[in-house]
């Protein structure tokens, strides 16, 4: 197919490659033009100028960018992506945004003739560099099933959850699991250290057992050596947790110890740690 990817960072650059690899004609975007230039070097596709320029005559335009003004700055407008996509087009984007954005770009893609899946990932960039992201979609069941066989290319599961926003809705569900995990973990990890325990030895014992989780599998270890200069950063957990907030104040949900654990990743923040992995949450009790 012909594909437009709009987004280059730690996800999209691997993501956008992915696609090119499996055999199909991808065109790239990003702000940063040195960017696009190294990934057309690096896998053979092409580069554009412009959303627009990307976006013309693709079947599916995939985006992953920051947040929803980013999302929005790279859709419309006369240089955006829906300015130069054709009829029966499809976005699908994999910004971790907001549902009411997702249901915003529904609408307006509908009254273009287009269609829209809202598709947020998890995996980190581990995930997308190896193509085993989950992916979390919404939308209406047609448009996914176009889109399907082309997410599925770095996908270890891609699921259509419901209409649009469903997916955004879902990845606020697992950042809420993730921020309860990391700080649990590191007030496990924290106490094993000030009782005197061989941390590295508890993570062997106890994670065959029932506090077995991904982070602890993945983060446990490089927790205990201090290790944090990679992964997911903390600005943008902080970005994701916001938005679940956000939510939570408009639907009602109670979500008291995500309300905690963003204002811990706040002080993270403030020692100078916005770009560390999240699992540095461990740092504020030491």
């Amino acid at each position: 197919m012909k594909l437009a990817f709009l987004g280059l960072g730690v996800m999209g650059f691997p993501m956008a490659g992915h696609l090119q690899k499996a055999g199909h004609a991808v065109t790239v975007y990003n702000r940063n033009t040195e960017k696009a230039a190294k990934w057309a070097a690096t896998y053979g596709g092409a580069s554009a100028a412009t959303p627009r320029d990307a976006a013309r005559d693709a079947d599916i335009v995939l985006m992953c960018v920051g947040n929803d003004d980013d999302v929005r700055s790279v859709v419309y407008g006369d240089n955006g992506a829906f300015a130069g996509m054709k009829a029966g087009a499809t976005l699908v984007d994999h910004t971790t945004a907001s549902a009411l954005l997702a249901r915003e770009l529904d609408a307006a893609a509908k009254a273009k003739g287009f269609g829209f899946i809202d598709a947020p990932v998890s995996g980190g960039q581990a995930g997308a560099e190896n193509g085993k992201l989950g992916i979390m979609c919404g939308g209406d069941q047609a448009t996914f099933d176009r889109a399907n066989a082309v997410l599925n290319v770095y996908a270890k599961a891609c699921v259509r959850i419901g209409d649009a926003g469903a997916g955004q809705l879902t990845k606020m569900v697992n950042q809420i699991c993730i921020a309860g995990l990391v700080q649990a973990l590191s007030e496990g990890l924290a106490f094993a250290q000030k009782a005197g325990l061989d941390a590295k030895l508890v993570l062997e014992v106890i994670s065959k057992g029932a506090a077995q989780s991904w982070q602890m599998e993945n983060r446990g270890t490089t927790m205990i050596d201090g290790k944090f200069d990679f992964g997911f950063a903390v600005d943008w957990m902080r970005k994701d947790l916001g938005i679940v907030l956000d939510e939570a104040r408009r639907n009602g949900a109670r979500v008291p110890v995500t309300a905690i654990v963003d204002q811990f990743y706040g002080d993270v923040q403030r020692a100078g740690g916005g770009r560390l992995d999240t699992s540095s949450l461990i740092k504020r009790l030491e």
